[in-house]
């Protein structure tokens, strides 16, 4: 069953890249995936866990002085294992569901269009580094999921043609991760480094900008030479021509959707929960502000603009492809598949520099927060003013620092790579060949790149 497991996800996964051959949609491969790793897991849990590559059951064992019965193996699976998946990745498609809603309540509200009509930008070049810098800073305040949420949505009035607004939404996931990166609150790796103690706020920032820059800078200086010539922007509907909402009220939306989604790093840093509380909060009280007190009189409008309408909008097959594949990865990871693969490279691969250019590959492919729990558990933080290799594992060590940055920005390099990424597949319907061919060799460039500066700083300085 250990074996197969792992037969079933790369199989898994030749099909999510197959998708617009075999026509057999991503959501529905990954969901099968998902759970029928869980379902193999738990037929054969007794011969996978005796293999003796799973850390959670070995500490689940020390812990509750077990003797490995199938009572306790069950216990451990459903009540421990498959409780605390779960929890991860239902905080990760809340905080989705609540993002891509506040957006498309602004959206319907044509909140955008106060930001696209004072767009006057047409020539490619120009407006893609404008977008690359505003998504870089932005996501670094936010995060890389929700800003290219936004960013995207914003991009869907400006840009008709939908090769290059697809060019434009991949550029969008690579500076998000890229600027997610550098900011202790930008992605989820991060956020479990800080909160972990393998890195400081300030010190995260100030090693890390750079690469996480040149990251950005890279691909976009081969995008823009790449695209030429003025956008052709989409043509307004019937109904968006008629302007039924007062400027005032799509002032108002945009504004409550904003402070909506820069309060969620504020609600997180003062309670210490999970990102989605915060972003369901914001919805709420956007859903309860719409509804007392921007609806339009005729029942027409108010039909148009209710949330609950609205929420149909939400492309739930994304939402559903991105909890069949944390489902798969969070099998693999609770069997130690993830504890073997790391465990190779920490054999093989002792150089911190080279492993952490793998963790970042490896990082678009599988999630790259069980990558990073694992490796956060195999080597602990060394102590204050340790010296030889262990100074790499230190508060702020190399080590830390730079798995910060490749594990953010690695996952690029695949449209699947990252929460950002799929999100902006489905928003766009990208295909992952096409952005494979199209747009993995640049990431790649970016990603490497900024390795290379990484590097280079800690020789020289």
């Amino acid at each position: 069953m250990y074996y197969l497991m792992i037969e079933i996800f790369i199989f898994g996964y030749l099909l999510i890249v197959l998708e617009h051959n075999t026509h057999i949609n991503k959501a529905a491969t990954a969901l099968i995936m998902g759970a029928g790793l869980w379902a193999l897991y738990a037929i054969g849990a007794p011969e996978i866990l005796e293999l003796g590559f799973s850390e959670s059951w070995k500490e689940w064992l020390a812990n509750h002085n077990n003797d490995g019965s199938e009572e306790s193996i069950v216990h451990f699976l459903v009540h421990h294992e498959l409780t605390e998946h779960l929890s991860e990745i239902a905080s990760i498609v809340f905080f989705l569901m609540g993002a891509m809603t506040i957006v498309e309540v602004i959206d319907e509200y044509q909140g955008f269009r106060v930001i696209t009509n004072k767009i006057k930008v047409t020539n490619k070049p120009k407006l893609l580094a404008i977008m690359s810098f505003l998504t870089f800073f932005l996501s670094a305040a936010l995060d890389n999921l929700t800003t290219t949420i936004v960013i995207v949505a914003v991009l869907n009035k400006l840009i008709k043609d939908d090769e290059t607004r697809w060019y434009f939404a991949s550029m969008v996931v690579i500076a998000a991760n890229a600027g997610g990166a550098w900011s202790p609150i930008g992605d989820v790796t991060t956020i479990m480094l800080w909160i972990g103690g393998q890195i400081t706020a300030l010190r995260i920032i100030e090693e890390i900008f750079l690469p996480s820059l040149v990251a950005m800078l890279l691909p976009l200086g081969v995008l823009c030479l790449k695209l030429k010539g003025d956008i052709d922007p989409p043509e307004l509907e019937e109904d968006e021509h008629k302007a039924f909402i007062p400027l005032r009220d799509r002032l108002i939306v945009l504004i409550m959707g904003i402070i909506a989604l820069l309060a969620v790093p504020v609600i997180k840093s003062y309670t210490h929960l999970p990102p989605f509380i915060g972003m369901l909060l914001g919805l709420g009280s956007m859903w309860f502000l719409t509804d007392f007190k921007l609806h339009s009189k005729t029942l027409e409008d108010k039909r148009r603009l209710n949330v609950g309408r609205i929420l149909t909008k939400i492309d739930m097959p994304t939402v559903l492809f991105l909890m069949g594949i944390l489902l798969a990865v969070g099998a693999l990871s609770s069997a130690g598949h993830l504890n073997v693969m790391a465990g190779f490279m920490q054999e093989h691969f002792t150089d911190i520099y080279f492993q952490n250019t793998l963790i970042g590959v490896l990082s678009a492919v599988v999630d790259n927060v069980p990558i990073v729990a694992a490796f956060m558990g195999m080597y602990p933080i060394a102590e204050a003013g340790a010296t030889g290799e262990m100074a790499n594992f230190v508060v702020d060590g190399k080590f830390w620092e730079m798995l910060a940055y490749a594990s953010g920005t690695g996952g690029s390099i695949l449209i699947i790579g990252s929460a950002s990424g799929v999100a902006a597949m489905g928003m766009e319907r990208i295909s992952f060949l096409w952005y494979l061919r199209k747009i993995g060799w640049i990431a790649a460039i970016g990603y490497l790149g900024g390795i290379s500066l990484f590097y280079l700083e800690m020789m020289f300085m």
